[in-house]
Formats: structure tokens, sequence, C-alpha cells
């Protein structure tokens, strides 16, 4: 059960993820979580930063979709001044937002890649859909309602993980 929630990788943020690495893995696909994962879940709009690491990765050849539970508006409202496709209401980690993002990106689930600050949707879920996952240190400090109840369940899953020697890296 618990290696459903075990990443591939995990990172600080998205910064350390390069395209050179991304394509040497044999990725030619981004599935990115928006919120604690690119910018806080309070931040409407995409930062400077967001902006360039996105073109980075597109310049270098790669597809990039936005995939989130979040609403239309809150979605879009981030992703399209900065022209970056989108899935609102994904229902991660159900396999239906992956489906309509993979889809999108027109590539084999083998050379995309999950990026997400949550263990128990961004990882679960592209764990479950068969793509390589990479774990991220939420943005944010602080969460919505929902997500502060997701994060004691990982705390507890994280623990399960370390007892188990499943962890190769510090919290």
């Amino acid at each position: 059960m618990y290696k459903h929630f075990l990443p591939d990788e995990y990172v600080k943020d998205i910064y350390q993820i390069t395209p050179e690495k991304l394509q040497e893995q044999g990725i030619k696909g981004i599935m990115t979580d928006l919120d604690n994962t690119l910018v806080e879940w309070d931040r409407p709009e995409a930062t400077p930063e967001v902006i360039e690491w996105m073109k980075l990765m597109r310049d270098a050849g790669l597809k990039v979709i936005v995939v989130s539970n979040n609403h239309e508006p809150r979605v879009s409202t981030f992703c399209q001044p900065a022209e970056i496709p989108f899935i609102f209401e994904a229902r991660k980690p159900l396999e239906k937002g992956f489906e309509r993002a993979l889809r999108l990106l027109e590539l084999p689930k083998e050379e995309v890649v999950m990026i997400g600050d949550q263990l128990l949707t961004d990882i679960l879920g592209g764990n479950r859909f068969g793509l390589h996952t990479i774990l991220v240190v939420p943005v944010a400090k602080s969460d919505g309602f929902v997500t502060r109840f997701n994060r004691k369940v990982e705390r507890r899953i994280l623990k399960g993980l370390k007892r188990r020697g499943m962890l190769d890296w510090e919290e």
C-alpha cells in the first residue's frame, strides 16, 4: 500500500527540476499541480519566476499542462495570462483528470512526469496512473481546509514510509 504514496523523486522546489534532467529520463511532458506547487494557494497569478520556469521547459521542447483540483476561475486566472494549458476540477487522485491531460499532451504516459506537493492527490494519482512522480515541498506554510486535513494524513504516511526504510530524503 505504501508504495503508491512514494514519489520517484523529491525536490525542494520546481526550480530544481531542469529540462536537461527530465530529458535524460526520457520525459517529454509535464503535468504539474498548481496550488502550493507552483505558487501559494492564495496567490492568484503566476510569478515571473514561474513564468520563466515554464518558458524554459517549453523552449526545451517539453509540453507543460497544469492539472488542478481547484475550480475553473482560480485555475484559468493563473494559467491564461501565461498561456499555460490546464485541467480544472481534475479530482486527483482519480484517473479522469490525468487521462484528459494526457490526451492534450499527446504523449504516452511513460514520457510524462507529474509534479505536485501532496501525497494524497498528486503522487498517489500519478503513481496509480503510471506516471513518473516528483514531490515538491509546498511553497506556502498555510493551506486551505481540505489540504490541512490531507497534510495530517500525509504526515502519518511519511512516518510509515520512514519506519519501513522507504524514504531516502529528510523531511
